[in-house]
Parts: structure tokens; C-alpha cells; sequence
């Protein structure tokens, strides 16, 4: 089998309009940068996006929901996007808000072929409407099911031809549970090796989950909110 793809546009030749898509990353740091571009140039419309956060106005998710190529976004954080706020306001875009921990749980058990599970998050609150309860130990607990997606969309810092994937510190955040749960992954990476050039030992990914791969250009890895300490007189 073929993975590896020239580019982010030959990588997603085949997407449609109302696909539902994972992407990887946390906040901005290890976004598919490239595989998003893509999606914008192609302009396909009415997607179901599933993310920990929406993007800034002007940056990853925050592209495409600008171009209004988003229909639903299912999200964990959001408060950076101002035009996320003003579509979720006026009705425009669709939302499911889900509990952090739930939303990851959710992706790793369509990963690991559990269809649902318990959890104690969102008891009580309105993210329980239209849910199982049951109790256990005197505690409720939500039904949750597992969250599936036609397609993943990651970036990696490595990955080889054979689509096994290498992630830096904190971009392996939800990347390594989102490619293991998309129908088919995509994974751009900074830097394509021969096979057998990974240390098996630093495999993030097995190249099994990965159908997909291209070696990605003209990274910006943008900080989200930068946070210095303001040295005293």
C-alpha cells in the first residue's frame, strides 16, 4: 500500500463536503497546519469538525470557520475565537461542547473498539440532556459513547513511508488517540525518513493506524497566548 502523497492537496483529493474530520494539536501547538490550508483551498463545505479547541481568528480551525466551511464544531475549549462567538451567537454554526476528559476518552475507545463507557463528568449539568445514568457505588455516571470520524488529520515531527509517526512533548496530545479513531488518518510530518530510520522504541504511532503521509512546509507552530514573567524593579 502507497502512503506517501507529494502534498496536503493530493492527501485530500477525495474529501466531500459534510465530512466529519478529527484534527490533532492542542490549542495551536502541533496543528496539521498544511492538511488545513488544504481543506481551505479546496473549499469544501459543511464539515463536522472535532478539536480540543476552534482555533484564533486567524490560525488553524479559525481559517476555515472564517470561510464558513464549518458546520459543527465538537470542541472542549473555544474562548480564543471571536468569530467562533459570533457564529455559535447568531445560530450560524452548530456546537457540541464536550468535557475535556470526555472528548479524549471518547476518541481513545473508537480507537481501542469500545463503543461507550461511564463517566461521572457532567452529571447534573446540561452536557447529561438525553443521556443514560446509571449508578455505581451511589455515584451517577453518563453513558458516553466512542467518537468516530471519517478522517484524522495529525502532524507529527517524524514519520516514515510506512506511516509509523514520532511525536515532539506536548503536539502528541490527542494527535496519538485521533489516529488511531479516523476511518482513514493523514498525518503530515517536518521530517520523512526511510523505513527502519525510527527508533521502534520512540513510536508514538504504529504505521498501521496511518494511511496517508506527506512531509509538510512553512510551519509558523504559533504560541496560543504567550505568558512571560514581568521582572520586579
Amino acid at each position: 500500500m502507497k502512503k506517501v502523497f507529494d502534498d496536503a492537496a493530493a492527501a485530500i483529493s477525495d474529501i466531500k463536503d459534510g465530512a466529519t474530520i478529527m484534527f490533532g494539536g492542542f490549542g495551536l501547538c502541533g496543528i496539521p497546519e498544511n492538511l488545513i490550508a488544504a481543506l481551505k483551498k479546496k473549499d469544501v463545505k459543511q464539515l463536522t469538525c472535532i478539536s480540543n479547541n476552534a482555533g484564533v481568528d486567524d490560525f488553524g480551525l479559525g481559517l476555515l470557520l472564517k470561510t464558513k466551511q464549518i458546520k459543527k464544531m465538537m470542541s472542549s475549549y473555544v474562548g480564543e475565537n471571536a468569530e467562533f462567538e459570533r457564529q455559535l451567537l447568531s445560530g450560524e454554526l452548530e456546537v457540541d461542547l464536550i468535557p475535556q476528559g470526555t472528548l479524549a476518552t471518547r476518541i481513545q475507545m473508537a480507537g481501542m473498539g469500545i463503543p461507550a463507557f461511564f463517566t461521572p463528568a457532567g452529571y447534573g449539568t446540561e452536557v447529561a440532556e438525553g443521556k443514560e445514568v446509571r449508578v455505581f457505588n451511589n455515584k451517577h455516571y453518563l453513558m458516553e459513547y466512542a467518537l468516530h470520524a471519517d478522517y484524522a488529520f495529525v502532524k507529527a515531527w517524524k514519520g516514515d513511508a510506512m506511516g509509523n509517526l514520532v511525536f515532539n512533548k506536548t503536539t502528541r496530545n490527542f494527535s496519538t488517540s485521533m489516529a488511531k479513531a479516523g476511518n482513514i488518518t493523514i498525518a503530515e510530518v517536518e521530517e520523512l525518513v526511510e523505513p527502519g530510520e525510527l527508533d521502534p522504541d520512540h513510536i508514538n504511532v504504529a504505521g498501521i493506524y496511518v494511511h496517508r503521509i506527506f512531509q509538510g512546509s512553512n510551519y509558523e507552530k504559533r504560541i496560543e497566548r504567550r505568558t512571560v514573567k514581568i521582572e520586579g524593579p
